[in-house]
């Protein structure tokens, strides 16, 4: 990509998230971010169709970031327990990095249209580790995988929820292993397959 087009891209994304953080993403408006970023609307339209193409881009990069961790822990060896839902520290991370952006969304009723578009994001991590469980660790009861999904997903908001809320001192790490506590024994069922 061309130097202008991913400096313009990244002056159009920091623009957005300030806004956000100031006035939630449903108060901002295009001419908004336009005026904040300095581009006109036709440089805007050429590269996104809307405010929320520009979110949905912003959510693709972190989902490749995760997306490469997670390619990274399952290449690892080792069960379940130890390598599944290994995007979640970076995820940890990456919100302690941007805590004033996670704090003006999570959580909050002006961030819903995040929430949607993140929660589809980590749904579609988790369903790929939940293809990675072996025999002895899959699930042989009647669960519907969706519900698994959707559970795993709530549990990581949930606690990223707590740790914002609660401006915990933990850090990433600790956060992560609060959730993954929580987490992989009901996946696991304490080591029996559900």
């Amino acid at each position: 990509m061309d130097r202008r087009v991913q400096r313009t891209r990244d002056m159009l994304h920091q623009a957005l998230i300030s806004l956000m953080i100031e006035k939630g993403y449903e108060a901002v408006t295009v001419q908004d971010i336009l005026d904040r970023a300095n581009v006109g609307r036709s440089t805007f339209y050429t590269h996104y169709v809307g405010k929320q193409d520009l979110l949905i881009s912003g959510l693709k990069n972190l989902s490749k970031h995760l997306l490469e961790h997670q390619r990274a822990a399952l290449a690892s060896k080792g069960s379940f327990r130890e390598t599944g839902l290994g995007f979640s520290l970076a995820l940890f991370e990456h919100v302690h990095s941007h805590r004033n952006v996670y704090n003006a969304i999570v959580g909050r009723q002006s961030g819903t249209v995040v929430m949607t578009e993140l929660r589809a994001v980590l749904a579609d991590l988790v369903r790929n580790d939940l293809k990675t469980l072996s025999p002895n660790e899959r699930s042989s009861s009647d669960l519907p995988r969706n519900a698994v999904v959707h559970f795993v997903v709530g549990a990581l908001i949930s606690v990223i929820t707590w740790w914002l809320d609660e401006r915990s001192k933990l850090s990433p790490a600790e956060a992560d292993a609060i959730f993954r506590r929580l987490t992989l024994p009901a996946i696991l069922n304490q080591g029996r397959p559900l």
